[in-house]
């Protein structure tokens, strides 16, 4: 039975070429086995961002699991099997927190993941990264952010960000400016809405937070709704939303899902 070739084109319109062999088993991609030239991005399955919302809404404890969740994440076998079971066998991951629309802050950086050892040097990272509150809440200051970090020395098929968050955006550019912008960009933005089992008064009149994420924050190809019902059911979110983000070709599966404590 002959080799049957396939193909696909990176966001930045580069073709990365591979092959199935018999049996379904994947080559090692010719790409991967040279050295790269100067300057040249190594391609990954996936680049992904990891945007955390660090708002006042978001106390020290919950802030803690959000940190411990994609932690653990990074630990989890599942998420490191779906990894080395794309085209390529790995991706690329980044971390930042967000708050007001000019707070912005890089705790990871570009790191790539192929296996256990360096999973587990991204949850390390993630563990050591500081842990900071500000005040309001900037969707679409984390989206124009979260643009701006791709294309540094790596190169995915797909390019993701994941936003989590508790509350609606509040600060900076309007937020329908910064999304259609990104998805302009062929960015796909997912979201991960965190349900406060108590919510503040302020809240009161503000839109149901999944609604909002699944009307206003996520889309592009195969975008999809996490949301954790409270904080505590975080960890699990993380887990479950990752492992989908990361899969080689996304199974269609529902727009929003929810995960519990």
């Amino acid at each position: 039975m002959p080799d049957k070739p396939l193909s696909i084109t990176s966001p930045a319109g580069r073709r990365i070429s591979r092959r199935l062999f018999v049996g379904g088993a994947l080559a090692v991609p010719a790409l991967l086995s040279r050295p790269l030239l100067a300057n040249e991005p190594e391609p990954v399955d996936v680049e992904l961002v990891l945007a955390v919302d660090v708002s006042r809404s978001v106390d020290q404890e919950e802030q803690e699991m959000q940190f411990r969740g994609y932690a653990a994440a990074f630990r989890d076998q599942r998420l490191i099997e779906g990894i080395s079971g794309g085209p390529l066998g790995q991706i690329a991951v980044t971390m930042f927190t967000w708050s007001d629309w000019h707070i912005q802050e890089h705790l990871v950086p570009w790191m790539k993941i192929d296996g256990p050892d360096t999973a587990e040097r991204v949850a390390q990272a993630i563990d050591a990264a500081p842990r900071r509150t500000w005040l309001y809440t900037s969707i679409s200051g984390a989206i124009d952010f979260a643009s701006g970090l791709f294309g540094r020395g790596y190169e995915g098929t797909r390019r993701v960000v994941d936003i989590s968050g508790d509350g609606v955006n509040n600060s900076g550019r309007p937020l329908a400016d910064a999304r259609s912008e990104a998805l302009a960009k062929g960015i796909v933005l997912n979201g991960l809405a965190v349900l406060d089992k108590t919510p503040q008064p302020w809240a009161a009149g503000l839109p149901p937070l999944d609604d909002y994420y699944r009307t206003e924050v996520i889309g592009g190809p195969g975008a999809f709704l996490m949301v954790a019902e409270g904080f505590d059911a975080f960890e699990t979110a993380v887990k479950r939303k990752i492992i989908r983000e990361i899969a080689a070709v996304p199974a269609p599966g529902p727009l929003v899902e929810r995960a519990y404590a």
